[in-house]
Order: C-alpha cells, then sequence, then structure tokens
C-alpha cells in the first residue's frame, strides 16, 4: 500500500461497453475496484493481462469485486476505435464493463491515462472500499499475486459513511435545517 493513500481519479470515459449505465468510482464507493486498462492491439494485454482478468472474473464473480476495463488508447488510434472495440469483446468474451477512456484533443493520452499517470498499458489499479488507490500496476504481474491482494482487499471491512448530525434544539435551525 502506499505511505499516503491517495483517492482514486474519477474515470472519464466516452462510451461505455457491458453495462447498461455508466459506472463512477464514486457510486462504487464501499465496493473494492479492479481497474485494467489495456489496448486492443497490446501484445502484453493480448496475451497476458485479459487472460488474468478473466480468471480474476471466473474466481471472484461471488464477491463484491467490481472489474472495470479501461480501453486507454495512446497509439494507432485510427485502428482503434469503438467499433473494433466491440469485436474484440465479442471475441474474447469479455464480461465486465469497459469504458473508453475519453480522448480530449489536448494530448495524445487519452484523460484518464493522464489522471492515473499511467506509464503505458498494461496498467493496473487496485482500488479500496474508501475509494483509495492500494495498488498500482504496470505491465505483467503475478496471477498468485494479483489474486492475494485482491482477497486482502475484499476482507477489508466495508468503511462507515459519516451522518449529518441531526438538529439540535438551537433556535437558529428552523424546520431541521441550521445554517452553517
Amino acid at each position: 500500500m502506499f505511505k499516503d493513500p491517495k483517492l482514486a481519479p474519477e474515470l472519464a470515459v466516452s462510451q461505455w461497453f457491458n453495462t447498461d449505465k455508466p459506472l463512477t468510482l464514486e457510486g462504487l464507493r464501499g465496493r473494492v475496484v479492479y481497474l485494467h486498462a489495456f489496448q486492443l492491439l497490446c501484445p502484453g494485454c493480448v496475451a497476458h493481462a485479459i487472460p488474468q482478468v478473466q480468471k480474476i472474473e471466473k474466481i471472484f464473480r461471488r464477491s463484491d469485486l467490481q472489474i472495470i476495463g479501461l480501453h486507454t488508447v495512446f497509439e494507432h488510434h485510427a485502428a482503434m476505435t469503438p467499433v473494433t472495440l466491440e469485436a474484440f469483446i465479442h471475441e474474447y468474451r469479455l464480461q465486465s464493463p469497459i469504458g473508453v477512456d475519453l480522448a480530449d484533443g489536448k494530448s495524445p493520452l487519452p484523460v484518464t491515462m493522464r489522471r492515473y499517470e499511467m506509464q503505458g498499458t498494461p496498467s493496473s489499479f487496485l482500488i479500496g472500499r474508501d475509494g483509495t488507490i492500494i495498488h498500482r500496476g504496470f505491465g505483467i504481474e503475478d496471477d498468485m499475486v494479483v489474486g492475494a491482494r485482491i482477497a486482502s482487499a475484499l476482507a477489508m471491512p466495508i468503511p462507515e459513511v459519516e451522518k449529518p448530525a441531526a438538529p439540535t434544539g438551537d433556535a437558529s435551525c428552523a424546520d431541521g435545517v441550521c445554517p452553517v
């Protein structure tokens, strides 16, 4: 784990696959998230990272782990369109939600890739129930190590959400509303 836990930046996604509604890390707070960034033309992604994610999907399918794929294109932009990605998802039978990292035209690197300071693909991030980044990985990591890391994160208690203080009998509070 990092010495200073860092809240995971929100995802910037232009299109989603394998989900009926867009996902946000804020909306997933309380769950462990395994975010894996890939490119469909990345040899390491296709040969190692995607099969590893499929194993994670199978092993942790009955847990509250949320796996999110992020197709983050930083090269060969014309070849890696959402149409090509859709065919790739079908052919590789990818099950988890997959977002297309938003290209904003300000940089050849898409927005989420910049926010997470990724070095390339494959990259992975394990995000704890409290929304902090527990681990960041670049390249291929051993299946046993990744599985143990995920299991440890899932074993952590769900953080309690702080409830706002109930209004007191203060005369400045009217109808349950108190000014700051």
